[in-house]
């Protein structure tokens, strides 16, 4: 079978030309930009409006191509650049802020930046921006100048903050990210996490656990004015789980789902009964992972397990304990993920 010429590919509605090329992968869809006029229009519209996520090398060249070429900014929906290995300078962020302001229908912008930038105040390059952002995550500090920043995002549904923010150096003011409903943080102080949630629509929170701070960084969360659904916790606290479970029930008795991240504690086959007299305070948990460190379990032990969990909260409907196992409970009974399916 002969393949269609060049001119009887161009003759074909440009809707019918960009349903083909989204089915091509973008290593592929490169070349396919040196074809045609026409083509190279329809492919860059599908190259630059999907997932833009690349790294260092990748990410420089890509700012400086949408810093100089009118075609291809329009595009662009989401964005992805990751410099954490790298040191950038003044005169390539001025680069990035004028990149940045060309890009009018950005709605995901991901910027990660490597310990050194990000010990610095360096969010002036997101100055002028003019685009609507749904989802927003990044390495850099809170820092006043990405407050700023921040409270022009009326949009915003999604914050992660991936950096260390150790404490408040400017509140968030009250009107500002007034849709924000789901908030992720690696290394943010408890205040930061509650200056965040406070009256906002909170409804999922992704966070750290640091000794002496846990208590208080689950406070923050009732600072929400929705009820939080989905927790993820990551504990850097040597306290027993149960003790965890049991001060997350305490709070949170509505969750539907808990993921649960236990790093400085070794777990045991006993330490997982114990966490079953914790999960009776829960009223409507569906969803619940807990991941430690510790002795291998047998698929039996882990049986057992489940079975002892759902006794305490009957709404669980699936668990992932440390062996990675996912259980699913099915005609009333507890089965392996491959049996679910």
């Amino acid at each position: 079978m002969s393949l269609p010429s060049l001119r009887s590919t161009s003759r074909l509605p440009i809707e019918t030309l960009e349903l083909v090329l989204e089915h091509v992968s973008r290593n592929d869809l490169v070349p396919v930009l040196t074809t045609s006029s026409v083509i190279h229009k329809v492919a860059a519209r599908v190259l630059y409006r999907t997932n833009l996520s690349v790294a260092a090398k990748q990410a420089t060249l890509l700012v400086g191509t949408l810093a100089q070429n009118d075609l291809y900014p329009p595009f662009v929906r989401q964005i992805k650049l990751d410099w954490s290995e790298n040191i950038l300078t003044a005169n390539f962020l001025r680069l990035l802020n004028r990149t940045l302001k060309r890009l009018k229908h950005l709605s995901l912008l991901s910027l990660e930046f490597s310990s050194h930038d990000n010990m610095s105040n360096m969010a002036w390059f997101l100055e002028g921006c003019t685009f609507s952002l749904n989802t927003f995550m990044t390495s850099m500090r809170c820092e006043p100048l990405l407050v700023r920043f921040l409270e022009t995002q009326n949009s915003i549904v999604e914050v992660c903050l991936r950096g260390f923010n150790p404490a408040c150096t400017l509140p968030l003011p009250p009107h500002a990210l007034p849709r924000l409903a789901h908030f992720r943080t690696v290394l943010s102080s408890p205040c930061v996490t509650a200056d965040f949630v406070r009256d906002r629509p909170i409804e999922s929170v992704s966070m750290s656990l640091c000794p002496r701070d846990a208590g208080i960084s689950l406070d923050a969360i009732l600072l929400s004015s929705r009820p939080v659904k989905r927790l993820t916790v990551m504990s850097f606290d040597v306290e027993q789980p149960a003790a965890l479970v049991n001060e997350i029930a305490t709070r949170l008795p509505g969750l539907e789902a808990l993921h649960a991240v236990v790093l400085m504690t070794h777990y045991s086959l006993e330490l997982l009964v114990e966490m079953a007299p914790s999960l009776s305070q829960f009223r409507a948990l569906k969803y619940l992972t807990f991941m430690a460190p510790g002795a291998q379990t047998s698929v039996d032990d882990e049986k057992r397990v489940v079975t002892l969990w759902h006794k305490a909260c009957p709404t669980l409907k699936t668990i992932i304990l440390p062996k990675g196992i996912v259980w699913g409970h099915v005609n009333g009974g507890w089965e392996f993920w491959q049996d679910v399916v």
